[in-house]
């Protein structure tokens, strides 16, 4: 299991800096949407059918869309605290630290309320569509009036980026431990830990101010409903394909399946508004 760990984290740590680098180079639309593809839940995935087989694998992505629906709601913070917090003195830090309160809070009662679902009336494919339809349709209530995207004109630091790549790497190792000592649910919340969003939102504040990361978090939040399309396909398709093919399944159906549609909704969607 101590390898599954370790090669997951660090597949996790790699792909996690991209999205950053794509938001400062491409804009928060085209980075924030498509720079939000499914990444560190293909190793997780991974780790998890490999620690723990079939069961821990279903059991942890059937958490995955809601927890994506936390990560919608923590991206719907950096929209609304900035504007509360402005009069203070650190306004980011606050800002950081109340959104994670927030996921944190949502966290805890989801799993309290989706451990008693579970025990009752939905088994774990209803559980991750249920999810993924509260995902879509929060994300598509955030978008339907659009922020302006800049580009950066500011580099992020390499530090800040090493920091973006550990944090991701640690969820995700810290998820696929939870999956082989039976802890499937934890685990499912754990992949989806914030790290990636709440690394690129601080790395681009402080580089760009606040204006890019708030341009991006609609389209992130759009763009990450594709990792609740990639834990739904992947249920079925690593035990029915293995996971190297079945993980590039879940990732194509994924990816074309809902990223490639929505970035060409919401950049027709700005391009009606900006021009």
């Amino acid at each position: 299991m101590l390898t599954s760990i370790l090669l997951s984290a660090l597949l996790a740590g790699v792909v996690a800096t991209a999205v950053t680098v794509a938001i400062e180079k491409w804009g928060g639309l085209v980075g924030g949407l498509l720079g939000t593809a499914p990444s560190t839940i293909v190793p997780a995935g991974i780790g998890m059918y490999l620690a723990g087989g079939e069961a821990a694998l279903v059991a942890s992505m059937s958490i995955v869309p809601l927890g994506m629906l936390l990560n919608a709601l923590f991206l719907g913070a950096w929209l609304v605290l900035p504007r509360w917090l402005g009069g203070t003195s650190k306004p980011l830090l606050w800002t950081s630290l109340g959104a994670l309160a927030f996921w944190g809070v949502l966290g805890l009662l989801m799993l309290v309320l989706v451990d008693g679902v579970l025990a009752s009336s939905m088994d774990e494919q209803g559980l991750a569509l249920f999810g993924s339809v509260m995902l879509f349709i929060t994300a598509v209530v955030f978008n339907r009036r659009p922020h302006p995207t800049p580009k950066g004109t500011n580099a992020v630091s390499k530090t800040v980026l090493a920091a973006r790549g550990t944090m991701a790497a640690m969820a995700i190792g810290l998820a696929v431990w939870l999956a082989g000592l039976g802890y499937p649910l934890l685990a499912g919340l754990a992949s989806v830990f914030p790290a990636i969003f709440l690394t690129s939102m601080v790395a681009l504040w402080l580089a760009q101010g606040p204006t890019v990361p708030q341009g991006a978090a609609g389209p992130m939040m759009l763009g990450g409903a594709s990792v609740a399309v990639y834990a739904n396909l992947a249920m079925w398709s690593l035990p029915a394909y293995g996971v190297v093919m079945g993980s590039v399944v879940a990732w194509l159906g994924s990816v074309v399946g809902w990223s490639i549609p929505a970035f060409l909704v919401l950049r027709r969607v700005h391009a009606n508004v900006n021009g």
